[in-house]
């Protein structure tokens, strides 16, 4: 899928996992929260959050209008993630520039276009 561009109307979606430092388990539990942005110069865009999953993953889906705007300067996001324990910052990602997820998506029947953003450490 990489030489096509991404559809306005079909879904990315965006996944990230986490694990424990030590341990290598799955981050689980309650109370975790994925927040995803696209930096911006004026004011960044929220493009949703999600919870953890059994396996440590939280999911986001969004379609391109989320992060596109009115004079189509913006073709490539800027994506970082912050993950929240009750409402306190745990962690929060570099900003991933211009992201090509056109090359980086898997198709899904169903679901749209996946894109993973990778699993990282977290002390918890």
């Amino acid at each position: 899928m990489a030489n096509m561009e991404l559809s306005p109307e079909m879904n990315t979606i965006v996944t990230v996992g986490f694990l424990r430092k030590g341990s290598d388990s799955p981050l689980t539990g309650e109370g975790y929260e994925l927040r995803l942005f696209d930096k911006d110069l004026m004011e960044d865009d929220y493009l949703g959050k999600s919870p953890l999953d059994e396996k440590g993953v939280a999911t986001i889906a969004f379609t391109h209008d989320k992060f596109g705007d009115n004079f189509n300067i913006e073709q490539m996001p800027d994506l970082y993630f912050a993950l929240y324990k009750d409402d306190s910052l745990v962690y929060q990602s570099n900003v991933m520039e211009d992201l090509d997820l056109a090359s980086m998506e898997k198709f899904k029947m169903g679901s749209g276009e996946v894109v993973d953003l990778g699993t990282f450490l977290i002390d918890g």
